[in-house]
């Protein structure tokens, strides 16, 4: 019986035939080997069914095959919540289906975890994946965020949840982090009236609130960009039309809290203020855009100055 902590990988997937595949390869690609994977359906229709049970019928020591009742297309919070419920691990981490973890990735977060047990996750930086398909202009726009904090270190709550609610950094992602089990069940699980949109950032919410974080400067999973995925849909609807339901449910979340932070309020009746005036927010974000871009000139030009 091994030592070393359980993993539990929970992949959820809605018809996903086309990447399914390269998304398991990358957990038995895994260079940490003490994990187990849990295939959790949401309903598919196409041939992801069969390949996900193919898997656990393969590898039944190492592979589960879960569905909803009556295969249901439930979401992707309550499709996590299942996973969740059916996890043996210590840690849990969670992967789409069009999505890959890089090989180190539970080898190294592991190893954070067990040195840091103060912290109720960790995740690092997320690869924006467009060069999957080869093409070598995309390779040209393959990218990282700024992750808005100083790397390598544990942050205590709120300062994430400040940057979430900003939207201007990379908060975690959930290809990325690694969380404990515990934190399932003291602080809850993926909140199901979200099934696509903000599903993951209304989880993350409730943990940055509350417990300490470690955020690391490895880059561990890649995030596929395709017509298909939800992060693309989002980009040609209206943001602040999406993310007002968002906003309204974390308000109801923190009253219930009790959270007296002033600058956790700030910031959400900022982005609320945004949501309600969005033209008028468009504009704003541009100019200070631009105004931050003439600073960055200015102080170049100063060195530059000072250095002759």
């Amino acid at each position: 019986m091994s030592s070393k902590p359980l993993v539990s990988a929970i992949i959820i997937f809605l018809n996903g035939e086309q990447f399914i595949v390269d998304a398991i390869a990358s957990i038995f690609a895994q260079t940490y080997d003490h994990w187990e994977l849990l295939l959790v359906d949401d309903g598919s229709t196409d041939k992801s069914t069969a390949i996900a049970q193919g898997y656990a019928q393969k590898y039944p020591e190492k592979v589960r095959y879960l569905e909803h009742e009556n295969h249901q297309n439930r979401g992707m919070s309550a499709s996590r919540n299942l996973g969740i419920k059916h996890a043996k691990g210590n840690y849990i981490g969670f992967l789409d289906a069009d999505d890959i973890w890089l090989p180190q990735k539970l080898e190294q977060q592991v190893a954070i975890l067990n040195s840091y047990p103060e912290a109720a996750m960790v995740y690092g930086r997320t690869q924006i994946w467009y060069s999957w398909n080869r093409n070598v202009k995309d390779s040209q726009i393959d990218h990282f965020y700024d992750l808005g904090v100083e790397p390598n270190t544990l942050v205590e709550p709120p300062n994430l949840l400040l940057q979430l609610l900003e939207n201007k950094c990379q908060t975690p992602t959930t290809c990325n982090a690694l969380v404990r089990r515990e934190v399932f069940q003291e602080i809850g699980q993926f909140e199901e009236a979200f099934r696509t949109m903000y599903e993951d950032q209304a989880f993350f919410s409730k943990v940055l609130l509350q417990a300490p974080v470690f955020v690391a400067n490895e880059c561990w999973a890649k995030y596929r960009q395709h017509p298909e995925s939800c992060s693309s849909q989002s980009e040609t609807q209206q943001y602040y039309a999406t993310r007002r339901p968002f906003l309204n449910w974390l308000g109801n979340y923190l009253s219930e809290q009790n959270v007296q932070n002033r600058q956790v309020w700030k910031a959400l009746q900022w982005e609320k203020w945004q949501c309600d005036r969005p033209l008028l927010a468009y504009l704003l974000n541009r100019i200070q855009y631009r105004l931050s871009q003439i600073r960055s000139i200015l102080q170049r030009n100063w060195r530059f100055a000072h250095f002759i």
